[in-house]
């Protein structure tokens, strides 16, 4: 693209995806120059003229969400006070988004207070990927695009072949988007009733659906701890099925998760770059990462150019 008012930058949680998004736009990318006093405090200070431009930061708010979250607030800020045109929030993961209602007396809602304070910095809109929970979307007073890492998600197990596929849901609120999944692979679905007895512990309960004899795919959004994901692969090898796979948009992998999943039944995860690959994980075979730069870089675009996005909406 040719257009010297078109801008990306990026802050540190995720810099490799920054680039490929460029790399398939063609643009370089903003330069900037992002640091830390002794304190630990951020600074940060863009180095090249953005006035009038329309600026896209790129920054999921991954490990350490704090700080990754800040840096994202302070860009924004210095992009408003740089006059900038307009400012479009770029967030492959969005942080704080498990607490997205009241479900129990006396807490936040995280979610919302994560759209006021992108709003209140000087976001003109947002771009997010595998929201957890779409209505995440009516926080904003602001446009806000949703994508979805489906397609490139389906493409790679379309293209496996997997005999007798069931698509699992590992809870409830997952089914939707496990519906999904299944009807773009022509594959039944089954859904695991599990319970949650710890901020990071659930126990499966029951399953519903038949699994006997076929392979199964574990659709998820996030794969945190991974606690969730290898109770519900045992219950469905209990339950008859003959190998277990996995897909999630965002590999946030924290705690004990990556050696949960090396030492579990599971024949192969597959996420996406949405999030940085902890160290760790790029040691185990069974895990692969597929790029969504692609996706952002065409949901740019249309933002850019103003033409319509819903084609990516699925």
């Amino acid at each position: 693209m040719n257009d010297e008012r078109f801008k990306i930058f990026s802050g540190t949680a995720n810099p490799a995806l920054a680039e490929a998004i460029c790399k398939n736009l063609d643009v370089p990318l903003g330069k900037s120059l992002l640091g830390r006093f002794s304190d630990g405090e951020i600074y940060f200070q863009i180095l090249e003229n953005v006035r009038g431009a329309d600026v896209f930061v790129v920054q999921p708010c991954s490990f350490p969400v704090d700080n990754h979250l800040l840096e994202l607030l302070l860009m924004i800020d210095a992009f408003k006070r740089a006059s900038a045109w307009r400012i479009t929030a770029v967030l492959p993961y969005y942080c704080y988004a498990r607490q997205d209602r009241k479900d129990k007396p006396r807490v936040p809602i995280s979610a919302k207070l994560v759209a006021d304070l992108l709003e209140t910095a000087g976001a003109s809109r947002a771009l997010t990927l595998d929201l957890h929970a779409p209505q995440i979307q009516g926080y904003f007073d602001v446009p806000v695009d949703h994508l979805y890492g489906s397609p490139v998600l389906v493409d790679y197990f379309r293209n496996k072949n997997l005999p007798n596929l069931t698509v699992v849901s590992p809870d409830a609120g997952g089914v939707e988007r496990a519906r999904a999944f299944a009807k773009k692979l022509g594959a039944p679905l089954a859904i695991v009733d599990k319970r949650r007895v710890d901020l990071d512990v659930t126990e499966v309960m029951n399953l519903i659906g038949d699994v006997r004899g076929r392979s199964t795919l574990i659709v998820d959004d996030i794969i945190d701890t991974a606690g969730t994901l290898v109770k519900t692969a045992d219950a469905l090898m209990r339950e008859g099925a003959t190998q277990v796979f996995a897909a999630c948009t965002h590999a946030v992998f924290s705690g004990p998760a990556v050696e949960r999943i090396q030492n579990s039944v599971i024949s192969e995860v597959v996420a996406t770059d949405s999030v940085p690959l902890c160290e760790a994980a790029k040691h185990v075979k069974k895990i692969r990462i597929l790029s969504v730069a692609e996706l952002l870089a065409r949901g740019i675009r249309s933002i850019h150019e103003e033409t319509s996005i819903s084609e990516l909406f699925i």
